[in-house]
């Protein structure tokens, strides 16, 4: 279990990293097909949850999750808009905005992460 507000965010932003590596592999298995994505994915995931498990018991289960979840998004939409070309419009622009607003929200200003 982490130690320190640091090594807890250290913890979930390594789950976050993993999630976003196994998501962009997950849209390279063609229904778990190719064994080189679908290995990277399975792995991601797994490494994902287990990287979570750890802030879970820091911080609050809805907000991990919400920051988790949310940042997650936000980088797999850059991912896909880098690498794989995947274009954006407006409203896709203005609510991932809206989410990354959230997850600012949650870590500036609620008392349940433990400034």
């Amino acid at each position: 279990m982490p130690a320190t507000p640091v090594a807890t965010y250290l913890f979930l932003i390594a789950a976050i990293v993993a999630e976003v590596i196994a998501t962009s592999a997950l849209a390279r298995t063609e229904n778990f097909t190719r064994l080189g994505p679908s290995i990277i994915t399975i792995v991601g995931y797994a490494v994902s949850f287990w990287l979570l498990s750890f802030p879970i018991r820091v911080l609050p289960t809805g907000i991990v999750y919400a920051i988790w979840s949310g940042a997650g998004i936000v980088l797999i939409t850059l991912v896909a808009w880098l690498v794989f070309n995947q274009k954006l419009d407006l409203p896709a622009i203005l609510g991932l905005g809206l989410i990354i607003a959230g997850v600012v929200v949650i870590n500036v200003f609620s008392d349940v992460v433990g400034h």
